[in-house]
């Protein structure tokens, strides 16, 4: 079954949209000032048709970009916007919270290839950054777990702003002797891998979902995993071991184990012990997870990398039921990700 388009990602829609042979124009946020409602990097991918997907201002301003945008899809011809209080449209536009925003339009056919390529990079676990300089419309996109781009050099300048958005995970615009340009941040998409479709993995796959995270339930026990007990998410009935064999855990993945089963858990946890995995997590309570620690000395693992499992799982928030666990999961996952990096 195909997913839905509400589901993908702005850039799985350009590129999916584009393999539709329909015409598409990226809206992209390239600069911010004040209180606005979208950060910079956030885009509205609009097609011939009025389509849409994304957003660039939670409403304010999306009327008029769509406008704006189907006229470069008519010309080609890319085209910056501004809005803010200070202008004419503010008020017409709805943004009157004192925020301004720079918004940077162009036809996406003539970079298909370099959509394609960032897509599958991601999808692969490696980052990159599309640069765009914002006067001319020249793209390229440079993968960032190399030292060179894979086109063209670039300034110096850049060169050395691009592994700092990537760490923070911020696009942005930066002046250069050669013109402004953008760089937009593609990091692989943050996942969450749940092992056991337990009666916590319910809740938590649900508020992982709404966080942004991609979920994955791995269980074997067909009777826990099916697709009545998880509609639309992503099941496997195979073993840990089997699945996470074949898949790439990359520095945007969390993992949690949550059956109590060493049989099921443990694979999982080594293989994640193995990967630069930034979050795994194993439910349990002190001597349950004092146990498993000991059964993962014995497959050679040291206490330095053990010490990378959080267990008992979760924040101590004083959660009892299924849902007020896997919040305290969903906590301590956030944290990690956001403060103790």
């Amino acid at each position: 079954m195909e997913p839905r388009e509400s589901a993908l990602t702005e850039l799985e829609t350009a590129t999916l949209w584009m393999d539709q042979e329909r015409r598409v124009a990226v809206a992209t946020v390239i600069d911010t000032w004040g209180s606005s409602p979208r950060p910079v990097g956030s885009q509205l991918i609009i097609d011939s048709e009025c389509a849409f997907n994304g957003s660039v201002s939670g409403g304010c301003i999306e009327a008029a970009v769509i406008s704006d945008a189907l006229e470069v899809i008519k010309t080609g011809k890319h085209r910056r916007l501004s809005f803010g209080v200070a202008t004419e449209q503010a008020w017409d536009v709805g943004l009157a919270c004192g925020g301004e925003v720079d918004v940077y339009i162009e036809s996406a056919a003539p970079f298909y290839d370099i959509y394609a390529e960032a897509l599958s990079l991601q999808r692969s676990g490696i980052p990159s950054c599309m640069i765009t300089n914002l006067e001319t419309g020249e793209k390229q996109l440079v993968r960032t777990d190399q030292t060179d781009p894979l086109s063209r050099p670039l300034p110096a300048i850049l060169m050395d702003t691009i592994k700092s958005v990537q760490d923070s995970d911020e696009s942005r615009s930066v002046a250069t002797d050669e013109g402004l340009f953008f760089i937009h941040v593609i990091n692989p998409e943050p996942e969450l891998i749940i092992i056991g479709a337990v009666h916590i993995t319910i809740p938590l796959a649900k508020i992982a979902g709404n966080t942004g995270y991609r979920i994955k339930v791995i269980d074997p026990r067909t009777a826990f995993a099916t697709k009545e007990r998880f509609p639309g998410i992503d099941l496997d009935t195979q073993w840990p071991d089997e699945v996470l064999e074949k898949r790439i855990l990359h520095y945007r993945t969390a993992l949690v184990a949550l059956t109590h089963d060493p049989k099921i858990d443990d694979p999982a946890l080594m293989a994640a012990l193995r990967s630069p995995a930034f979050y795994i997590g194993a439910l349990g309570s002190g001597k349950t997870h004092a146990a498993r620690l000991e059964r993962l000395r014995n497959e050679g693992f040291t206490n330095q990398v053990l010490s990378r499992i959080h267990g008992p799982v979760g924040l101590d928030i004083g959660a009892v039921n299924p849902e007020e666990i896997a919040i305290s999961i969903m906590a301590e996952i956030t944290q990690k990700r956001r403060v103790n990096r």
